[in-house]
């Protein structure tokens, strides 16, 4: 299947830079995913849409200060690490820039020493892996020390660092947001629990690589970046009732469907309590074995996000969609307006 198959029209000032004050102000808009009907709404209106019996699964793993900013030893060269995967003692994989100054043995000093990350050597994808040396709790000196990893596309200051984070945020690890949480508050949560929605939570701790266009000419050729996921016996029991009754398991967000997804592969679409690391790509060909729907943001073109919700609503009614978000002047990527696949 070719790449390009999954390419449309963006125009750059569609890419929303800024979170909107109010966090459930976005647009909705709602595809059928099986007669491809598109209805343009709002956020808010979501409940109109699930029904007491279902279950929404969000992803609560929660954003950590991930991009670093020190000096080369010996040289002063300024080095930007972004962290995105903690490897165990001490020890992460990393992107660098400039990275033709970062070699193996190479030293680099954050916060005037607070922090020395030591180059161990080159992953596949040609980032690095870095060994930290601190006094002290790692994830305070990151608090610190750290920025959020915006993606690149925004280029605006973020001055309130919780807005990149979901209001129900729990377990530090990821390296971007699970984007299509960041549109739900606590009282629209708590207003969805009093029509009889169910709320289960996984963790996925977000990398950056679910996030970049497919390098490859095909969608075969093309390597998933693992990550790390998890789901407790409460949760697990939660989705398996929902089957059970015959009532919907709707995902808040690719990253929540991906570890359902995971999970369910194995055990015949019976969830269970379970972590470790996934790999899983999904695209046009497959066949889901625990999600019914889908809240999500709007993608980048050519993304294995854009492969995902088409494998859920097919390609042709996705990309009509997208057309239309885009001729209605919808809000795209990070911070932007919403989709819901029923």
């Amino acid at each position: 299947m070719n790449v390009q198959d999954f390419d449309f029209y963006l125009p750059e000032e569609l890419i929303a830079q800024n979170p909107l004050t109010d966090r459930t102000g976005s647009r909705l808009l709602v595809l059928d995913k099986e007669s491809g009907a598109v209805v343009h709404r709002q956020f808010t209106d979501l409940k109109e849409y699930v029904k007491a019996g279902d279950t929404l699964v969000l992803n609560d793993t929660r954003v950590i200060p991930a991009r670093l900013f020190g000096v080369k030893e010996g040289t002063g060269a300024h080095i930007e690490v972004l962290l995105l995967k903690p490897l165990g003692d001490d020890k992460w994989e990393t992107l660098v820039r400039p990275g033709k100054r970062v070699r193996e043995g190479a030293r680099i000093q954050f916060g005037d020493g607070l922090l020395v990350a030591e180059c161990l050597g080159s992953t596949e994808i040609g980032g690095r892996i870095m060994k930290f040396e601190y006094e002290g709790i790692f994830n305070e000196l990151l608090d610190q020390l750290g920025e959020m990893p915006l993606p690149p596309y925004i280029k605006a200051q973020l001055s309130d660092r919780e807005r990149y984070q979901t209001v129900y945020a729990k377990h530090s690890g990821s390296a971007a947001a699970p984007t299509a949480g960041l549109h739900f508050t606590e009282e629209y949560l708590e207003e969805l629990k009093a029509l009889g929605v169910n709320l289960a939570f996984v963790t996925l701790h977000v990398g950056l690589g679910t996030f970049r266009p497919v390098s490859a000419d095909t969608i075969e050729e093309h390597e998933m970046h693992s990550e790390f996921y998890s789901l407790n016996e409460e949760n697990a029991r939660i989705i398996n009732e929902t089957k059970a009754r015959g009532n919907r398991i709707i995902a808040v967000g690719t990253t929540s469907c991906r570890t359902l997804e995971t999970i369910g592969k194995k055990y015949n679409g019976e969830l269970r309590a379970e972590e470790g690391w996934t790999e899983i790509f999904i695209y046009p060909g497959y066949e889901f074995s625990v999600i019914d729907g889908m809240v999500t943001n709007f993608h980048l073109p050519k993304s294995t996000l854009v492969m995902l919700i088409s494998a859920l609503a097919g390609r042709e009614h996705v990309l009509h969609a997208y057309k239309e978000a885009v001729e209605e002047k919808y809000r795209f990527f990070s911070f932007g307006d919403a989709m819901l696949i029923l």
